[in-house]
């Protein structure tokens, strides 16, 4: 049936958070069919000029409805209000009209009221759609992101692949620059053993130029005194002879020194040189060091680079398996959805076979229904006679017994089921009882005052049920407007927080990402809070499986997370920073700093390690320098920095 008269439904469109709101209104509605050859159909009646308007303020469902104009009338005369207006609201409407709530409650124009309930299988089917809308974009969203991943993932290959070949070419070039320095090195180890060898040269030859003046000077002494005794002796031939010996020996000695200090000079121009070339090579050196450094510094750069890019592709490598498993349980709930229509559509065919046997049924049951209308009015005849006989008796016991039909066969102790006694024996009991009863005497004559007694009692007691039922109600309804009130607070906070803790831990760990989730119920003041961190480099995980270190700081972010959302004036921390390395102290410093520069909360850190106590304002410590005997310490580090920078 559902495919030969395809229901109106599958045309219908739904804002999202209105399927509930028109599975009540139109309910099984929904099902029939706008073909003309069904026998159970929509027409188009069109919206009339007569039609009453709704009450001022409300909004028609067809605002929030894309349908066929077979509904359009109906869905102008539907209007959509809170839950809390609905029956303030309801005096209003007109014939034909109702209101419903976005959660299904409806209110209708005769005084019909229908509280929410479970969502109808429209409405469930409604939702099914608006979710399989959902999950398809969601589905084409992922496609994107991951085609957009995959780029960047080569894009990250190409820029590994680059850095690879930069990396190369700066190790053979420092490999290059250290030959250049070995052989710069043993030029000047070369150089220096040369100048050593020149050095003691020149040591030697000043010693030997130092003894041929001293020589020299004792040979000019001696000249000198020759010369003095030749010219006090008379000339001999001898003398001249041995005046032309000493002469020629001086003149040899003077080509000696001569040539001494010729080769001392060019020794000290050979040391001048040899110490120039000692400068040079030195400055060579020099600048080969720098070299050497300038090429470990551009190597450090490329090994950091090199890290960074093979963190990144670590994560990226992640990116196809969870886009992968993903698209599964979006696949996944995609075919649940599936079987869900399925079993839905089964069921809907069983109902109208069932709903054809019920027709013939009720068709047969007419028949029946007709017959049994004209036995019930020959009945109803009988039965009257019988009613008015029933009464004339009545009336003969009220004035004959003055008491109540049902209470005669009481009266006359008589057994249920037991024989009636002969009529004279009636008679004469009766007899005497009417003696009986003169000899009672008068009536009580305050029975009618404690009936009213009782009646005001009881009417008391009545106003004060009706109090108490009333003042549970708006005790509910209170109730009711204090949870939605801190539901709506709740949901406000906790995406506040949620965003802080998101930043503050990239912030603490460098990286990374985090979120709180709420778990175990849909109501958010019965759920539970889950925290899921994926600090770098690591897969998304509970709190419980992090390190110490790590679930530690986690901790941080939450907990500075609430306070830049509702601060305090004091904030106190026992020793936070206790799992955590020199590394992580900075972070949680340089955290604690923001902190208290974004708000005006005083934080009281309780610490062993030295590195928060250097980034604290004013530090407190508790000494006894006598047994027994403790003492308060307080130093102020921006006074004390002040007072050193002035000495």
């Amino acid at each position: 049936t559902k495919n030969l008269w395809p229901p109106i439904i599958d045309g219908v469109t739904v804002a999202k958070g209105y399927e509930k709101a028109i599975g009540a209104a139109l309910g099984d509605d929904l099902d029939a069919p706008v073909d003309p050859s069904a026998p159970m159909r929509w027409t188009n009646s069109g919206v009339t000029e007569g039609d009453p308007a709704l009450p001022e303020g409300v909004e028609p469902l067809a605002a929030h409805v894309d349908a066929p104009i077979e509904l359009a009338r109906r869905l102008a005369q539907i209007g959509v209000v809170p839950r809390e207006r609905g029956a303030e609201l309801v005096s209003q409407l007109k014939t034909g009209q109702r209101l419903v709530s976005p959660e299904g409650d409806v209110w209708r124009w005769d005084g019909f009221v229908a509280a929410a309930h479970a969502p109808t299988g429209a409405a469930r089917r409604l939702a099914e759609r608006a979710r399989l809308v959902d999950i398809e974009n969601e589905l084409e969203q992922a496609r994107i992101d991951a085609s957009a991943k995959r780029q960047q993932l080569e894009t990250a290959e190409t820029a590994l692949k680059a850095a690879s070949s930069a990396e190369g070419s700066a190790r053979e070039a420092w490999r290059a620059a250290q030959r250049e320095a070995d052989a710069a090195r043993e030029r000047h180890a070369h150089a220096e053993r040369e100048i050593n060898r020149h050095a003691a040269r020149k040591s030697a030859l000043t010693e030997a130029h130092t003894r041929l003046n001293a020589d020299r000077a004792e040979a000019e002494s001696a000249h000198e005194s020759a010369t003095a005794a030749l010219d006090e002796l008379p000339p001999s031939l001898d003398t001249e002879t041995r005046l032309a010996a000493v002469r020629s020996d001086i003149e040899g000695h003077r080509r000696f020194a001569a040539q001494v200090r010729a080769e001392a000079q060019a020794l000290a121009r050979e040391a001048e040189l040899a110490d120039r070339r000692l400068q040079a090579i030195i400055a060579e050196r020099n600048q080969w060091q720098e070299r050497r450094a300038g090429a470990a510094s551009h190597i450090s750069t490329i090994e950091e680079r090199i890290t960074e890019v093979t963190a990144e592709r670590a994560e990226l490598d992640n990116a196809p398996a969870l886009f992968a498993e993903k698209r599964r349980a979006i696949i996944g709930e995609i075919e649940a959805a599936e079987s869900g229509r399925q079993v839905a559509a089964d069921a809907l065919a069983t109902a109208e076979n069932a709903m054809a046997e019920t027709d013939r049924a009720a068709k047969v049951s007419l028949e029946a229904l007709s017959s049994a209308r004209e036995a019930t009015a020959r009945a109803e005849e009988r039965m009257e006679g019988a009613r008015r006989r029933l009464a004339d008796i009545e009336r003969e016991i009220h004035d004959m017994l003055e008491v109540e039909p049902h209470a005669v066969a009481g009266l006359a102790e008589i057994e249920p089921g037991a024989d009636l006694p002969p009529l004279p024996e009636i008679e004469e009991n009766l007899e005497k009882l009417r003696r009986d009863r003169e000899r009672l005497g008068a009536v009580n004559l305050r029975a009618e005052e404690e009936l009213h007694e009782v009646e005001a009692q009881h009417t008391a007691l009545t106003t004060e049920r009706d109090d108490l039922v009333e003042a549970i109600k708006r005790l509910r309804q209170g109730i009711q407007s204090l949870n939605r009130e801190a539901r709506e607070r709740l949901l406000t906070s906790f995406e506040i927080v949620n965003s802080h803790f998101k930043r503050l831990f990239v912030e603490l760990f460098g990286g990374g990402e985090a979120a709180l989730h709420l778990i175990e119920s849909d109501d958010p003041l019965e759920a539970g809070l889950e925290i899921i961190a994926k600090p770098p480099g690591k897969k998304p995980q509970t709190l419980s499986l992090l390190s110490g270190g790590e679930q530690a700081l986690t901790a941080l972010a939450l907990i500075f997370a609430v306070f830049l959302t509702n601060p305090s004036p004091i904030c106190v921390l026992d020793e936070v920073d206790a799992p955590l390395d020199d590394h992580n102290v900075e972070r949680f410093c340089n955290l604690l700093h923001e902190m208290t520069s974004s708000t005006d909360t005083r934080f009281i850190i309780i610490t062993h390690n030295p590195i928060t106590m250097a980034r604290m304002n004013r530090l407190f410590g508790v000494t006894m320098a006598e047994r027994g005997v403790s003492q308060l310490v307080s130093v102020a580090l921006d006074e004390a920095v002040k007072i050193l920078d002035q000495h």
